[in-house]
């Protein structure tokens, strides 16, 4: 296989959204400081449980990606951006991304498939995977045609995500962060719904059923609601009592959902929301602010 054509799958895989699956880190991150987790984090091996359950869900979920574009072949072939797909624009053909997909599948769910048999007592993290897919089936084939069940759809999968992670590695996670993330996920999706109704409505009929002060009432409700619930999570939680000066992380999110919210209304990219967190040196500094206030919140607690 040529370097053009490597090229030309890994932009159909659409690896540059595999930073999506991080969420499957959030409880080996939030384990790290945490005394009673301490056990279940040390070393390298939970690490790599969770990092490799992470990189299992981006085969899986760019399996999907696939089956997505094939699905949506003529509507992407109406859109602005999308037409320009390897897929929409017949670089790579339905049936070889067919069985493309079938092959990530197979090599996605081989890891979870394995640790089941090695350690029976993380089967939760298979059942997820499970759950994961069958929800993307029932996105694909049904729910993707239906305003606001489709946003919602995709939120679930990342509080899926999430428990796989805590599973994988036998951690405990709050369940004010498995809210959050699927607030703070919605949040996203309706962005992303917003900035595709502005510039390609003609392309899916779906987005013409969104109307728009709905649309922008469900943001704002999203965005306070994601900050209230991470708030909470920093004041009420085993990890915010043991660590009082983590409220300060708070911050930091607060402005990060704020420079989002100003991104949506100016008409930045946020239909790419993977591409803005990369790019968008605003969002960078908060991502940075973050990490280090919870460095700083747990050395003060010390």
């Amino acid at each position: 296989m040529s370097i053009n054509r490597l090229w030309l799958w890994l932009r159909a895989f659409r690896v540059e959204q595999w930073t999506k699956n991080g969420v499957v880190m959030l409880a080996w991150f939030f384990s790290v400081a945490d005394a009673s987790q301490r056990e279940i984090v040390r070393g390298w091996e939970s690490f790599l449980l969770a990092f490799a359950m992470a990189g299992a869900f981006s085969l899986v979920s760019s399996a999907f990606y696939l089956l997505n574009d094939v699905s949506d072949f003529e509507d992407d072939r109406l859109h602005p951006i999308k037409r320009f797909r390897p897929i929409a624009s017949e670089l790579i053909s339905r049936i070889d991304a067919v069985r493309a997909a079938l092959i990530l599948f197979a090599i996605g769910f081989a890891y979870p498939a394995l640790i089941v048999i090695i350690l029976p007592s993380r089967a939760t993290a298979f059942a997820m995977m499970l759950a994961y897919t069958v929800m993307q089936c029932l996105y694909t084939g049904f729910f993707k045609r239906f305003a606001y069940l489709d946003v919602a759809t995709l939120s679930i999968g990342f509080v899926l995500r999430a428990v796989a992670g805590a599973a994988i590695i036998s951690a405990y996670i709050s369940p004010w962060l498995l809210v959050c993330t699927f607030t703070l996920s919605l949040f996203l999706a309706l962005c992303k719904r917003k900035n595709e109704r502005e510039i390609a409505k003609a392309s899916r009929e779906v987005l013409r059923r969104y109307h728009p002060r709905t649309l922008a009432s469900l943001i704002y409700l999203t965005a306070f609601a994601s900050f209230g619930e991470y708030l909470a999570y920093t004041l009420t939680s085993r990890m915010g009592q043991r660590f009082p000066f983590l409220w300060m992380t708070s911050l930091f999110v607060l402005f990060g959902i704020s420079r989002y919210l100003h991104l949506t209304w100016t008409k930045g990219d946020v239909g790419r929301p993977e591409r803005v967190l990369l790019s968008d040196k605003v969002l960078w500094f908060a991502i940075i602010g973050y990490g280090a206030s919870s460095v700083l919140a747990v050395a003060i607690s010390r």
